[in-house]
This record gives structure tokens, C-alpha cells and sequence, in this order.
């Protein structure tokens, strides 16, 4: 079609470009993630076209323990905590979702959450309906796979926090913890990495008081360890940290 002398592409070519850019945007995005790992570029770009971004403001409750499963999302930035409450009320964080992570990859639509979803920052996601999903898994037996290869490593990492509780000292078991939460959501700054968790968090997560949290970090601020903050900890000698976890 031309135009005072310009040619024009139709709207619906121009849609189409546009839908291609992002789905090609969204490949792009996805490459490292587990859910993904050795599924050629093709299908996930299928994949991937029959999800919806969304973003989620700090603070936002996505779902509530007992809830159904009516989503699975994938986070591409952000952090999730999952979380249960006990016979009084009190809160337990069962782990931590960062960037690359699923939530409810293994669910489809007859099951219910087992624990509360609740964005820690603000996070953004790739979403499929669950029963949407559970038909794209169906069709993509790589997929399938990787949902499997997701719950051991998720199974895997619950194992080595109960034997940390169970065996360890708290010490090992919080600078552990530190390391983790460096690798998973860690920021880089300044050279050292800053770790946006409350000192309230981490005690939950490592078991333990948050009394006991706050002494630790004052010993380890004092010898150049890490630096306590508001609403996180500055980590300023991983290597430190990493020795602490080996000792017993």
C-alpha cells in the first residue's frame, strides 16, 4: 500500500513483526533456564507464545496455601518467597524463588498449593494457565523432562537444608545460607554482593532466632565479613563465608 509516496506495510504484517520480535525477546531471555535446557530454539519459541508477561508489585500475595493451582509462572526477575503457617499462626519460609525459577511447573489444574506465594521485590514472570501448560508439556516431552529435572534439583536443595538443620551448628548453617542467597539473588555492588533479605528471613530460613542472626553478623561485620543493612546484608569476603560453611 503507498502513502503520499511512502510504502506501507499492512497493520496485520506489522502485528506479526511485532509478535515475532517479542516471542523472539522471550527465547532470548529464557536461554540458561532450566525449564528450558536442551529444547530447540523452535519449540520454545512455541512454548513461549502461549504465555503472558505480568509483572507484580513488592508485597504481592499470588496465591495462598491451599489455594488451586490455576498458573504456572516463571520468573524472569524478582524474588518469590513460599511459605507456610503453623498450628499458631507463626510463618515458615520453606525456600526462595529467583530469577529462572518455576513456580507450579509440576502442578496442573486438580492440585492445590501446598504453601503461599509472595513477591519479596518486584517481579516479572512469564504466566500460563495451568491447564494451558499442562497441554503445552504434553506436547513438548523435552519440557516434560525438565519439569522433572526441576523438582529433584527443588527436592535436592530441601534435602541438603534439613540435613544442614538437623547436623549442623548455626554458624555453618547461616553463612551456607548467605552463599546461596548470593548465588540465587545476590547483587552485584560495588564489588561485593548485596543480598535484599531481612535478618527476620534469614533466621526462618536458616532455623533458627532471630537474636542468634543478629549476633552472628555483628561478630562477622566486626571481622570484615559482611555488613549488616535495614532490609539485607553487603557481603564483603565470600571467600570468608564459603570457609565458614566448611567448618563444623
Amino acid at each position: 500500500m503507498e502513502e503520499n509516496g511512502i510504502n506501507r506495510l499492512p497493520t496485520e504484517s506489522l502485528r506479526t513483526s511485532d509478535f515475532s520480535k517479542i516471542i523472539r525477546q522471550r527465547t532470548a531471555a529464557v536461554k540458561g533456564f532450566l525449564l528450558f535446557s536442551g529444547i530447540p530454539e523452535e519449540d520454545c519459541a512455541n512454548i513461549l507464545a502461549t504465555a503472558r508477561e505480568r509483572t507484580y508489585p513488592a508485597g504481592k500475595t499470588m496465591f495462598f496455601e491451599g489455594d488451586p493451582v490455576r498458573q504456572v509462572v516463571l520468573l524472569t526477575g524478582g524474588c518469590v518467597k513460599l511459605s507456610q503457617s503453623g498450628p499458631q499462626g507463626r510463618e515458615v519460609i520453606l525456600r526462595l524463588v529467583g530469577p529462572g525459577e518455576s513456580l507450579c511447573a509440576e502442578c496442573f489444574p486438580k492440585y492445590h498449593h501446598c504453601s503461599t506465594g509472595q513477591t519479596m521485590k518486584e517481579s516479572s514472570a512469564f504466566v500460563w494457565e495451568a491447564h494451558q501448560f499442562e497441554a503445552v508439556a504434553h506436547k513438548y516431552p523435552a519440557l516434560e523432562r525438565n519439569i522433572s529435572c526441576v523438582l529433584l534439583r527443588t527436592l535436592n536443595q530441601l534435602e541438603v537444608r534439613f540435613r544442614e538443620i538437623s547436623t549442623e551448628k548455626v554458624a555453618p548453617r547461616l553463612s551456607s545460607q548467605l552463599v546461596r542467597l548470593a548465588t540465587q539473588l545476590g547483587q552485584r555492588m560495588n564489588g561485593h554482593v548485596e543480598i535484599r533479605l531481612s535478618q527476620r528471613d534469614l533466621a526462618q530460613l536458616t532455623g533458627t532466632t532471630l537474636f542468634t542472626v543478629s549476633r552472628l553478623l555483628g561478630q562477622w561485620e566486626a571481622q570484615g565479613f559482611v555488613k549488616p543493612q535495614r532490609q539485607g546484608v553487603l557481603v564483603l569476603n565470600m571467600q570468608a563465608l564459603e570457609a565458614l560453611a566448611q567448618s563444623d
